[in-house]
């Protein structure tokens, strides 16, 4: 890896007459995604390209108040005419965890896991012991729609498009993109953040909250935390050009 000196701004490339746009962490927040999609959908309306692809970077669900409403925008009313790509974020990967190991119950109830329960019409205030967990954990994936677990079972680590990597989190600098850890995808922060080498991509990512998007030369950090700002994030990247969307 070399080290770009002069640069303050991304230098990277989206696929020849193709649109991309990546959205943020969503965080339970159904009703900015549903504003953010009006925006998108105004601009994909208007755009020369023939293609466009919309990435989602992962954090559908927790701490905000619909989740299960997220997730079913997803699901059931993708925006026309638009490729969607929809990767995994270290909440999904709380979620899954807890259905398969209830011991983990406490520790996501903690990280929002609370709100996503209560918009599945479990409210729960705490877990209690761990025969309360099991069983919230089999109540919980009894209500789960069946659609919704295999979204969530679908999702994926990371997309390539042109010059561009999207992941939830980052990736560990100095390891080779194929050689990263699905941890390091959902989880780092800090080696990543503080990172001042070409990746041989810019990265675009979520995960740690920002008060405005955080342009890098090698990383572009769109999660705006829309559950406690009410602003809700996409990047648009077209040629060698972007710019960004907001609820």
């Amino acid at each position: 890896m070399t080290l770009w000196p002069d640069a303050d701004t991304p230098r990277a490339r989206a696929p020849d007459d193709t649109r991309v746009y990546a959205v943020g962490d969503v965080h339970g927040c159904a009703g900015l995604l549903e504003q953010l999609h009006d925006a998108i959908r105004r601009d994909a309306d208007t755009a020369a390209e023939s293609r466009k692809i919309i990435v989602y970077l992962g954090d559908y669900v927790d701490r905000g108040p619909d989740s299960a409403g997220v997730l079913s925008i997803l699901i059931d009313r993708p925006l026309d005419g638009i490729e969607q790509v929809c990767l995994k974020g270290n909440h999904e990967d709380f979620l899954l965890r807890f259905l398969e190991d209830p011991g983990i119950c406490d520790l996501w109830l903690r990280n929002g896991g609370r709100a996503t329960l209560r918009s599945y019409g479990l409210p729960v205030e705490r877990a209690g012991g761990d025969g309360a967990a099991s069983a919230l954990s089999d109540e919980f994936r009894s209500r789960l729609p069946d659609p919704h677990l295999r979204f969530l079972h679908g999702l994926r680590l990371s997309y390539r498009a042109g010059g561009y990597l999207f992941v939830h989190a980052g990736i560990r600098p100095g390891v080779g993109l194929s050689q990263q850890t699905a941890d390091d995808l959902l989880w780092i922060r800090d080696p990543f953040l503080r990172s001042s080498y070409d990746h041989g991509c810019v990265v675009v990512h979520g995960h740690t909250p920002v008060e405005a998007p955080d342009v890098r030369f090698n990383r572009i950090n769109i999660d705006t935390g829309a559950v406690w700002s009410g602003c809700l994030t996409a990047l648009v990247m077209h040629g060698e050009h972007w710019s960004f969307l907001r609820s």
